[in-house]
């Protein structure tokens, strides 16, 4: 379910009213025609403009863009450009909508990127909609650049832009050290831009309708919109489109709300007095998940459960997530179920530390930010389990979590 609520005071952009997917033909009428245009000239308009990236690290477009068309010079070989739609966060589900309701503004944006870094090669990696994207690209005969569709197999950190450049260029779909970084050498060791797929519909906005356009919404700081994907009591998630500097309060009802879970899985828990107190803000929105939990759950066994998840989605391949993670998943399921806790909470403290920053990728650091926000703001359930008691009266299951996997 999509929705852009009457009183977020914008008219939608991405996400275009009636929740129906736009065909290419719908979709020029809806946007227009594209002019690709002078690379130099959309670098300019992308640098006023303050676009920063939606795949959840939040760093300006602008600046991505260059250092992959420096890195293209400076090596001699052609960059390559990878729309990242993986969105392995079983929270999210604002990429897949983007991706089924509005394709070709992604696709667009993709050209546009493309163009504007020198590549000879463009890649669309997904988990889902893999059909219908091929299907829409059909579709698209005056592309200057062919786009190969890459099936993504699912997993938390598919979306990874080293694991996405391992597997584009035929290995696993993990995450390796970047030294150097993708953006030196990437996919069969070339430069490439990995961008998100919401970054790059914007970007195809800004082209047609100007920086003074996007920065209409948002704040001087934070210009534009952005996708959450909200989990509220009692409805089901939708993706909602809202502008930087919205107030949390007007996205999510937080009457009878203990916290709110912002960011994602390697996000923070937030007190709902706080989180009435805060707008909607790129340095802690992460994968763009808001998710609210009742007053009658419990956040320690919700926090257990996606800590098991993230254990069990580790690569495997360093020692903070082989041995560190399961050990915190497993501290962390012992302290959600009442009863003596022994030195549990210090070695949750303690394992925290050791993995984090110790990491191939930031899989273990943003497992520790979900523990430790956990820990302060559960802390009255913590002393309450520790006493043999728990306030929560529903134990149904709020977030999602692959069971499969668990």
């Amino acid at each position: 379910m999509t929705a852009t609520l009457p009183d977020l005071f914008m008219p939608p952009r991405l996400l275009a009213s009636g929740a129906a997917p736009a065909d290419l033909a719908t979709h020029h009428r809806r946007y227009g025609a594209l002019s690709h245009g002078d690379p130099e000239s959309l670098l300019r308009t992308v640098a006023e403009s303050g676009l920063t990236g939606r795949g959840g690290a939040g760093f300006p477009a602008f600046r991505k863009l260059v250092s992959v068309v420096e890195a293209g010079r400076r090596t001699g070989r052609a960059p390559v450009v990878v729309a990242n739609g993986a969105e392995g966060e079983p929270a999210s589900r604002k990429d897949k909508t983007l991706l089924r309701l509005s394709p070709h503004l992604v696709l667009d944006g993709l050209q546009l990127a493309a163009r504007t870094v020198g590549a000879e090669e463009a890649y669309l990696a997904v988990e889902d909609g893999a059909t219908w994207l091929e299907s829409a690209l059909a579709q698209r005969t005056a592309d200057p650049l062919p786009v190969k569709v890459v099936r993504l197999p699912k997993s938390f950190l598919s979306g990874q832009a080293s694991a996405l450049a391992r597997y584009v260029s035929g290995g696993a779909a993990l995450p390796t050290r970047q030294r150097p970084p993708v953006r030196e050498r990437g996919v069969h060791g070339a430069p490439t831009l990995v961008q998100n797929v919401e970054t790059l519909a914007h970007l195809a906005l800004i082209a047609r309708y100007g920086a003074d356009w996007y920065r209409t919404v948002g704040t001087p700081t934070q210009p534009g919109s952005v996708l959450c994907t909200v989990h509220a009591p009692g409805r089901e998630p939708r993706v909602v489109e809202a502008p930087y500097g919205l107030p949390l309060g007007r996205l999510l009802p937080l009457e009878g709300v203990r916290a709110v879970l912002v960011g994602g899985y390697h996000g923070t828990w937030i007190p709902a007095p706080e989180a009435a107190e805060l707008a909607l803000d790129a340095s802690c929105l992460g994968a763009g998940v808001v998710a609210a939990l009742p007053a009658d759950r419990c956040g320690l066994a919700e926090t257990a459960r996606v800590l098991r998840y993230l254990a069990l989605q580790s690569a495997g391949q360093c020692g903070p997530c082989l041995n560190g993670l399961p050990r915190i998943a497993t501290a962390f399921r012992a302290l959600a179920a009442p009863g003596p806790q022994g030195t549990v909470r210090a070695d949750l403290a303690r394992w925290s530390g050791l993995v984090e920053g110790r990491g191939a990728c930031h899989h273990p650091d943003g497992t520790v930010r979900l523990v430790r926000s956990a820990l302060t703001t559960f802390a009255d359930e913590v002393d309450a389990h520790a006493r043999g008691r728990c306030t929560a009266t529903d134990r149904t299951p709020l977030l999602p979590v692959p069971e499969d996997r668990n």
